[in-house]
């Protein structure tokens, strides 16, 4: 004889009028209690709110009281790409001063995809969030309307937008490419490869343009820039091959534009039998936990990626509380870790 299930009806969610009976006073009592008014109560009084909360286990609805305040405490941050590092050192500083700031994060990944970051700009907006941190996609017209149409607080983290006037939060550029461009030049390298994802975004084109203008002031020696899908694996030998026999009797180095093109890099080169600090010298943006450990190691200009997405919530949070200052870019300076992939060769 089978025995027919049956299913607990789960009880029902506790109100702040059940936490006003059980603590014997009224519902403004409770909602000056949950609101940080708790200086209005008497102390006996608060403890009984106290004691009636824990009981129901009493949860506020969020919804409720952010659309009583206006306010949400949520904070959105799109990401161009999660699985690189940088964006993840990003998040963890952005999600850390969140916590001190007792808000929530909402994360969204693009994929590096234009419609995804759309995407969710208009589903934030839904959602309500008090403001966004923005890792853009690019500069493409449609993006730059998006960005504007969503009338939220925001700041864009590591790449400026073309035409959109908004905070920035990133690294100085320049003087990064200053000096990783220099300190090859400094170890005797002859023949500099710059090596690059597709330009799209002004990080890239910033870092391009500071290469070859340093390298101008150098006219005996030669400078070479090169554009490669991360996934373009036979692209990549290819330029890295037709570079070496360019330039069989110089010393040659390669400097790649950041972490994720590094790693690439790295594989190829071990891949076509080209030897770094040995046969030709590595240098990559962003400081990878593996960099340190690859053969001799690689030489990297290190990003304070995590304090530029602490100091962008900060920022944002200023302009949630109605900061009216002029639009500010904040420019953190990078620091050169020197491995033996750049010794002289």
């Amino acid at each position: 004889m089978s025995r027919a299930k049956t299913t607990q009806t789960p009880a029902p969610r506790a109100t702040i009028r059940d936490v006003a009976s059980a603590a014997k006073t009224g519902k403004t009592s409770v909602s000056r209690y949950l609101n940080g008014e708790q200086h209005l109560l008497s102390d006996a009084l608060k403890e009984r709110i106290e004691r009636a909360i824990a009981l129901l286990d009493y949860q506020p609805s969020q919804m409720a009281r952010s659309l009583k305040s206006g306010e949400t405490r949520l904070i959105g941050l799109i990401i161009a790409d999660i699985t690189n590092p940088y964006s993840v050192e990003v998040m963890r500083g952005v999600e850390a001063a969140c916590r001190q700031q007792g808000l929530t994060l909402l994360v969204c990944n693009t994929n590096n995809e234009f419609n995804q970051e759309k995407h969710y700009l208009q589903l934030l907006s839904s959602y309500r969030v008090d403001g966004i941190v923005v890792n853009a996609v690019g500069m493409r017209e449609d993006a730059i309307s998006s960005l504007q149409q969503s009338q939220l607080p925001m700041v864009l983290i590591d790449r400026k937008v073309a035409n959109f006037s908004c905070d920035v939060i990133g690294l100085n550029n320049a003087e990064a490419t200053t000096e990783v461009t220099q300190h090859l030049l400094d170890q005797g390298f002859e023949a500099i490869l710059f090596l690059s994802e597709p330009v799209t975004i002004n990080t890239r084109l910033v870092r391009l343009h500071t290469f070859l203008k340093q390298m101008q002031k150098e006219p005996q020696k030669f400078a070479e820039q090169g554009e490669v899908e991360l996934n373009d694996s036979a692209g990549l030998e290819k330029l890295l091959l037709n570079f070496t026999e360019r330039y069989p009797d110089k010393r040659r180095a390669v400097i790649s534009v950041n972490g994720a093109l590094t790693l690439v890099i790295a594989r190829t080169m071990r891949k076509i039998g080209i030897v770094w600090g040995k046969d030709m010298g590595l240098l990559g943006f962003d400081d990878l936990e593996w960099a340190e450990l690859a053969g001799v190691g690689i030489t990297t200009l290190k990003q304070p990626t995590y304090d530029m997405g602490y100091a962008a919530l900060g920022q944002l949070v200023k302009r949630i509380q109605g900061s009216d200052e002029p639009i500010q870019e904040h420019a953190f300076s990078g620091e050169l870790i020197v491995r033996g992939s750049t010794q002289p060769i």
